[in-house]
C-alpha cells in the first residue's frame, strides 16, 4: 500500500506531520482525522522520497522501550521537568537506536516541542507507545502514561521472547543437521567412493544410494543453490504484495501447533493494546486503529481494521468483530461483554493475562513435542549414513573370512 504524508494541527493551533499507510487518499483521510483535528495537506509518498524526507531508524526493542518508560515514569513523578527528564534517561539508557532518538526529542522539548510530536516527527516509534504518550500529555498524566507503556511492552518483550525463544532450538538442531548432511555428502563420500569402488562386489542398496545422492549434489550443487536462492527471493518479493502478504498471514495461522500460538499471541497483543489505549483516554476508533496497525500478524490486523467503519457507524466492537474470520471466538465474545457491561478495559486486561499463559504453556507443550520428532529425525539420518558406510566394509570382511 502506498504511503501519504499530511500535516495536521490540533485544536491548540500546534502543528502535527507525519505519514500513514492506505489503499486510496480516501482511506488515508480517515485514518489522519483520528489522529489530529484538522487537515492541512496529504499528499502521495514514494518510497524514495519517504526514505529521503525522513530519518531511518532500526526496530527498538519492546525490553530497552520497557525499560526507558520506567525511567521516565519514576523521574517525572519525581517532579523534574520534561526537559531535564528526557536529557536524565538519554544519558542511562543503553540502547543505541533509543539514546539518538531521545537526543534528537531532548533538543525538540528544549524549542518548545511536544514530546509526542517530536517523538512522531524524529522516529520510527511504535504507534501505540506516541499516540499514549500524546494522551497523557493532552490529561496531564504523562508520569502514569509512561507506566502504562512500561508495563505494556515489559508484557510483549516477555511474550516475545517466549516464542522466539522456543522456536531456537529447533531451528538450530534442524541447520546444523543440513549442514552437517551436506558436508559428508560432498566432502566424506567421495573421498571413500573410491575405496568402495576397489572392492570389486556390488555395494549395499543404502551405499548405492548415498553414493548417487553425493554425485547428484556435486553436479548440480551449483543449480540447487542458485534454485533455492531464486526461489527465497521470489517468496519474498511475493510477501511483499498485499496478496502474498495476505496468504503468508493466513498460512501462519493454518501451521499446526505453531498457527495457534501465532493466533494467541495476536490476541495478546490485541488485548493489550486496546487496554493500554483506553486507560490512556484515547476514543475507541483511534484505539482500534493503533491496535490493528500493532499487530504482527498481517491478517488478524487486516481484520481488526476492518471493524473500524462499523464502529463509527454505529455498531458494536463486538458485532464489527463477529463477522472476523480468523480472530479467537473467546477475544470476540469477551469484548462484547466488556463493551456490554462498560468494563471493556479492564475485560480487555483479563483476556490479554489469559492469552499470555495460554501462549506459555502452547510454546512449552510444542517445544515437549518438537524435542522427540527432532531427536528421532535426527536418529534417522545418522542410522542411514553408518548403514551405507559399514555395510561395504562388513560385506569385505565376511568375503575375506
Amino acid at each position: 500500500m502506498p504511503f501519504y504524508y499530511y500535516q495536521g494541527a490540533y485544536s491548540n493551533g500546534e502543528k502535527v506531520t507525519g505519514t500513514v499507510e492506505a489503499n486510496t487518499q480516501a482511506d488515508a483521510v480517515v485514518l489522519i482525522r483520528q489522529s489530529c483535528d484538522t487537515i492541512l495537506s496529504v499528499r502521495e509518498v514514494h518510497a524514495q522520497q519517504k526514505a529521503r524526507d525522513f530519518t531511518p531508524f532500526k526496530k527498538v526493542d519492546p525490553k530497552a522501550l520497557s525499560i526507558v518508560c520506567q525511567q521516565f515514569s519514576i523521574i517525572l513523578k519525581a517532579g523534574l521537568p520534561l526537559v531535564q527528564a528526557v536529557d536524565l534517561v538519554s544519558g542511562q539508557c543503553q540502547d543505541k537506536v533509543l539514546t539518538k532518538i531521545l537526543k534528537q526529542a531532548s533538543e525538540d522539548v528544549s524549542n518548545g516541542w511536544s514530546l509526542s510530536y517530536s517523538l512522531q516527527r524524529r522516529a520510527k516509534l511504535p504507534t501505540a507507545f506516541v499516540e499514549t504518550i500524546r494522551s497523557g500529555e493532552e490529561t496531564g498524566d504523562l508520569s502514569g502514561a509512561f507506566a502504562r507503556m512500561s508495563t505494556y511492552y515489559d508484557r510483549m518483550a516477555k511474550t516475545k521472547s517466549s516464542v522466539s525463544g522456543a522456536m531456537i532450538y529447533p531451528a538450530f538442531v534442524l541447520l546444523a543437521a543440513v549442514v552437517v548432511v551436506v558436508v559428508i555428502v560432498t566432502v566424506a563420500v567421495p573421498a571413500m567412493t573410491q575405496s568402495f569402488a576397489d572392492m570389486g562386489s556390488e555395494l549395499p542398496l543404502p551405499t548405492r544410494m548415498l553414493i548417487g545422492l553425493s554425485d547428484f549434489m556435486q553436479a548440480h550443487f551449483l543449480h540447487l543453490f542458485l534454485g533455492v536462492a531464486a526461489f527465497a527471493l521470489a517468496v519474498f518479493l511475493w510477501s511483499r504484495t498485499a496478496s502474498g502478504h495476505m496468504a503468508l498471514a493466513k498460512f501462519r495461522l493454518r501451521i499446526p501447533v505453531l498457527g495457534r500460538i501465532a493466533l494467541m499471541s495476536g490476541a495478546s497483543q490485541f488485548a493489550h493494546t486496546m487496554s493500554a489505549m483506553m486507560a490512556a483516554g484515547t476514543p475507541i476508533l483511534q484505539s482500534l486503529n493503533v491496535a490493528g496497525r500493532s499487530m504482527s500478524n498481517y491478517c488478524m490486523s487486516h481484520e481488526i481494521l476492518a471493524t473500524i467503519p462499523g464502529v463509527e457507524s454505529g455498531k458494536s466492537l463486538g458485532e464489527c468483530m463477529a463477522r472476523a474470520k480468523h480472530l479467537p471466538q473467546m477475544l470476540i465474545q469477551m469484548t462484547a461483554v466488556g463493551e456490554s457491561t462498560g468494563a471493556m478495559e479492564s475485560m480487555l486486561e483479563i483476556i490479554a493475562e489469559y492469552y499470555d499463559n495460554e501462549v506459555d504453556t502452547a510454546t512449552a507443550r510444542a517445544l515437549s513435542l518438537l524435542e522427540p520428532i527432532i531427536i528421532a529425525f535426527l536418529a534417522v539420518i545418522v542410522v542411514v549414513l553408518l548403514l551405507a558406510i559399514y555395510l561395504p566394509i562388513f560385506s569385505m570382511e565376511n568375503a575375506i573370512a
